[in-house]
């Protein structure tokens, strides 16, 4: 697949360095000769680069943008992204994808629009990080939780402490053929393990679940997270735009109190967000004694959104320290993420992360209707289904010859979400979850297709 990427600056690096992995021909195209050269320079990525101006129609035929199964242009400027796409299309790139920094172009009414213009996708960031957080808000016990199929699977990943029961177990007693659950990867540390039967659970790894929705406190029961208390109040520190998002999208159950120490911000934020169970106050939020005046100890969470990386990651351990239990840190710093992780931060938001693991998916020949990113652990996720006579369907999950580091975490028939085993036999037109490491899940592919025939698969995320 022949990709090019207009823009090397966060998200564009980030995104080079995801798909250099999977042996794509990869274009980066910027106008700064510091930042292709930190990609060339780094030795990491097999890509070429050229210092030109991305909305250049000379520069984009050298690139050789009319044979480009996939053009996407993240370069800080919303009006330059929307243009580059559009040339993109009319030289003959098949599909575009533009990211933006204004939230009404991403509304579902304009899809079509868009469309029309030769913009295949477009791409809000912070609204992403926005649901992100929404999520684990809603399930304060879980690191992250996320649904496949309106919740026929529900995937979670979960950190295990003290209270876990499941320590030491292999994992083929303690996940055995009719458990209604499956323990699909395991973060331990800087290492991502797809496990096999004879491992085990330790305190402090992050078992990521996949089960059914009726079964998720059976999950909880599990992990020793019955005590967690459900989030009704959440205070944020900082009012940027992922804040903004975070407000309009919160159920009415919620109420949520913005500390911002910019006056004049908090003028703004009082006029875009109207609405009872939105307080806005004028103060420092890295002041413990603020958080404390303003009853942080009366709050189940606290997410700190700053630009502030480190003021971020220092304000949840403040807040841990003061008693809440679900802290939810934007590290923009990706070097920091598993710093982040090893304080015991809570659920780490990475908007480049994010927005890069959503575009990744457009590598797959499939329309991605489920998007999720993960931060902490480095694997893929992708969903497959399966079609009439391909070898996925021909034996039992057992008998055949998955690559090294692959694990199915469940499939979905007809509608209806099942664990899998070694007995289980994948019937044509199931959708199957996989999980795999080190860029195996291309590998996959020729498992749920005839030979010859077009991939039917999603990306579900990118855990990085």
């Amino acid at each position: 697949m022949k990709i090019i990427i207009a823009g090397a600056g966060a998200v564009g690096t980030h995104l080079a360095q995801l798909l250099s992995r999977d042996d794509q021909d990869i274009v980066v195209i910027d106008e700064s000769q510091e930042k292709t050269e930190m990609l060339t320079d780094s030795g990491s990525y097999d890509l070429m680069t050229i210092n030109s101006s991305p909305s250049s129609i000379g520069t984009m035929k050298s690139a050789g943008v009319q044979h480009a199964d996939l053009f996407i242009a993240v370069t800080p400027d919303e009006a330059r992204n929307i243009t580059c796409c559009m040339l993109a299309h009319t030289l003959g790139a098949r599909k575009t994808v533009a990211r933006v920094d204004n939230a009404e172009y991403v509304q579902p009414q304009y899809v079509e629009m868009f469309g029309r213009m030769g913009i295949d996708s477009l791409i809000y960031p912070e609204v992403l990080a926005a649901q992100e957080i929404l999520e684990g808000l809603m399930h304060s016990w879980v690191r992250q939780y996320w649904e496949i199929h309106n919740g026929a699977l529900i995937m979670m990943g979960i950190k295990l402490r003290e209270g876990a029961r499941i320590f030491d177990i292999p994992l083929r007693e303690l996940c055995p053929p009719d458990a209604p659950y499956h323990i699909v990867t395991i973060k331990r540390d800087d290492q991502t393990i797809i496990p096999g039967g004879a491992d085990v659970l330790q305190l402090g790894d992050i078992a990521y679940f996949v089960t059914t929705r009726k079964h998720t406190s059976l999950i909880r029961e599990l992990v020793g997270k019955e005590d967690y208390p459900d989030v009704k109040r959440v205070m944020i520190m900082g009012g940027g735009r992922i804040s903004v998002q975070l407000a309009r999208k919160k159920p009415d159950w919620l109420s949520m109190k913005i500390v911002e120490r910019n006056e004049e911000r908090c003028y703004q934020l009082n006029e875009l967000l109207e609405n009872d169970d939105i307080v806005v106050i004028h103060g420092d939020g890295r002041d413990t004694g603020t958080l404390v005046d303003e009853g942080i100890r009366k709050y189940q969470a606290f997410a700190a959104l700053t630009p502030e990386t480190e003021t971020n990651i220092l304000a949840c351990l403040a807040a841990k320290r003061l008693g809440v239990r679900k802290t939810v840190a934007l590290v923009e710093n990706m070097d920091y993420v598993n710093m982040a992780e090893k304080l015991d931060i809570g659920t780490i938001i990475n908007k480049k992360a994010i927005a890069a693991s959503h575009i990744h998916q457009l590598m797959l020949n499939a329309d991605v209707t489920t998007m999720k990113s993960l931060t902490i652990a480095n694997a893929d996720v992708a969903e497959f289904v399966a079609q009439e006579g391909s070898p996925i369907t021909g034996k039992l999950i057992r008998e055949q010859r998955f690559p090294h580091g692959v694990s199915l975490g469940g499939l979905i028939r007809e509608g209806i979400g099942m664990s899998v085993n070694g007995n289980t036999r994948i019937q044509a037109g199931d959708s199957v979850v996989v999980f795999a490491t080190d860029g195996q899940i291309k590998k996959m592919d020729c498992f749920f297709r005839k030979p010859g025939d077009n991939i039917v698969s999603k990306l579900i995320g990118k855990l990085s």
